[in-house]
């Protein structure tokens, strides 16, 4: 087991492969990082499209601790050494695993596929009425689309959309609202 946390688990997603945005490692890189030093237990997925590495080797430099949930298929970069693993062969399985691990859903801007994992793995856990919120750091206006969704749709079949799923505009606003929407 990794170290010890005093924060809600957040299930992180971010990915370093495809089109997007052209910082993504930086932000993970801070997040991670910022996260860990605030108590946070950062829970990922890794599987064929999506290898967080900046976020889970800074959160574990930062002191944090980490679990993956993996494809068992996938192998795990050297820097990943020691990071807590849960491997699991379905898809489905391992979204279920980090739904049941995660308080909250954080979306950080990176490719589609980390979005469709997102929104995947919040929908599988009950989405707005699992009682688990969603934020989204709107980095370059990476989540804008799905701004426009929630306000213009979502908004109209699920009470209390804005404490659902919301969207910040920086690291420290993402853990602010994070820290807010679980009451850690």
């Amino acid at each position: 087991m990794g170290p010890a946390s005093k924060g809600p688990t957040v299930a992180v997603f971010a990915s370093q492969r495809g089109p997007g945005d052209p910082e993504r490692s930086s932000i993970m890189s801070q997040a991670g990082s910022y996260f860990a030093r605030h108590g946070a237990r950062i829970a990922c997925l890794v599987d064929g499209t999506a290898v967080p590495v900046p976020l889970i080797v800074s959160a574990r430099a930062a002191g944090g601790a980490v679990t993956v949930i993996a494809d068992p298929g996938v192998p795990l970069p050297p820097s990943l050494m020691g990071v807590e693993v849960e491997r699991l062969a379905d898809p489905e399985e391992r979204m279920a695993r980090l739904a049941a691990l995660a308080q909250c859903f954080v979306g950080l801007p990176g490719s589609l596929a980390s979005a469709t994992s997102l929104y995947s793995t919040w929908t599988l856990a009950g989405g707005g009425n699992s009682g688990k919120p969603v934020v989204l750091y709107n980095r370059n206006r990476a989540f804008e689309v799905l701004r426009g969704y929630i306000a213009d749709v979502v908004a109209h079949s699920l009470k209390r959309s804005e404490q659902v799923v919301q969207f910040a505009d920086s690291i420290e606003d993402t853990w602010s609202r994070v820290v807010r929407m679980v009451g850690a």
